[in-house]
């Protein structure tokens, strides 16, 4: 496939990360007994629309560029008994959240189509060291240990010991092995690259001098590796943000959507074939979407978390003070937030064409 056909792939993949997040929405307000006004796959001019029985507009709009989901009294008051506004708490809450659980749940299912193409993982169980490395010892690792934990981050894969070790940006660690079945503490355990000679090249490296064990994958290994990358995106996603709140990395250094468009169509093109560009590309959307999905969740104005943020605040000021706040100040704030939202999507924008030019 020629690099044009891998960005078109990564404009549609965004299309249904969005449209997919939309159906959250629209199934749970049906769940919960909400009138959909409109529900549209896609943006842009109608191609093809349909009324339905209960009064939703299903509709097929001609950019494969997302979609809506439109509820009667989403931006204000409604006299209908069926709006959103007079839906119950729980109920609104529920709906809001729905867009970026179905998010997550594509993620999660991303990852399962490729983990069903693996047939061994390499675990963070330690099988050997290499010559020299000073950590072997009743006082500190053992083979057979499995890293558990290291300064308080949960290690899933092999790879993880060495990121997290490295982020801890110091000579020692706080780590939990896995020995016997029971958990082993080393606290301020020093831990630091070392330079060894790999034995298969005979090059010298820096590295932590730790071997590590490669299990194979039935089913039921796939399904928990495939849970333990969701929550790991998860947690990445968590990590970017307080580096970016901390000052680690800097605005300049996000990357937008047309960022990730060139990120997917250089995976595609550097893949070995066709199919494993596929995967690849499987799961580079995998991690978007579940990273969408946290996003999303932020209570931050204009994303689904500062709506659910506002619903518990309203809540708490019908308790405290026996009224509700005006819808309207709500939309006020989106209002705001919206417009911040899209000033820094333009930047970041700007930023990813001069980072491409540049490249």
């Amino acid at each position: 496939m020629s690099s044009f056909l891998y960005i078109l792939l990564a404009i549609l993949i965004f299309g249904v990360l969005i449209a997919v997040h939309e159906l959250g929405h629209f199934m749970a307000a049906r769940l919960c007994g909400v009138r959909v006004l409109e529900f549209a796959m896609g943006m842009g001019p109608a191609i093809w629309k349909r009324q339905t029985k209960s009064g939703t507009q299903l509709s097929l709009r001609c950019l494969p560029i997302g979609g809506y989901c439109a509820m009667e009294g989403e931006e204000g008051t409604s006299d209908d008994p069926a709006a959103f506004s007079n839906a119950a708490p729980w109920k609104r809450l529920i709906i809001l959240a729905a867009g970026a659980f179905m998010n997550f749940l594509l993620g999660f299912l991303l990852v399962v189509v490729c983990f069903s193409q693996v047939t061994a993982v390499t675990t963070p169980t330690i099988t050997g060291f290499m010559e020299g490395c000073p950590y072997q010892g009743e006082d500190g690792l053992l083979e057979g240990d499995t890293f558990y934990k290291i300064n308080g981050e949960r290690i899933y894969f092999s790879d993880d010991v060495n990121t997290y070790l490295a982020r801890g940006g110091g000579d020692t660690a706080d780590i939990v092995v896995i020995r016997d079945g029971k958990k082993v503490r080393l606290d301020d355990y020093p831990m630091v690259r070392r330079e060894y000679v790999d034995e298969q090249t005979g090059e010298k490296v820096m590295k932590y001098g730790l071997y590590f064990g490669v299990t194979e994958t039935g089913f039921d290994a796939k399904m928990k590796y495939s849970w333990y990358t969701a929550r790991d995106f998860v947690r990445m996603v968590r990590l970017g943000l307080t580096d970016l709140i901390t000052g680690v990395v800097g605005v300049k250094q996000m990357t937008g959507v047309v960022g990730i468009v060139d990120m997917i169509a250089e995976v595609g093109t550097e893949s070995p074939s066709t199919y494993d560009a596929l995967l690849n590309i499987a799961y580079l959307a995998a991690f978007i979407a579940v990273n969408l999905a946290v996003m999303n969740l932020l209570p931050l104005p204009a994303l689904d978390g500062g709506r659910i943020f506002f619903l518990l605040v309203t809540l708490v000021a019908e308790r405290v003070f026996r009224r509700r706040i005006d819808p309207k100040y709500e939309g006020y704030v989106n209002t705001a937030g919206l417009v911040m939202l899209m000033g820094l999507m333009v930047y970041v924008m700007f930023n990813d064409i001069a980072r491409i030019i540049r490249a």
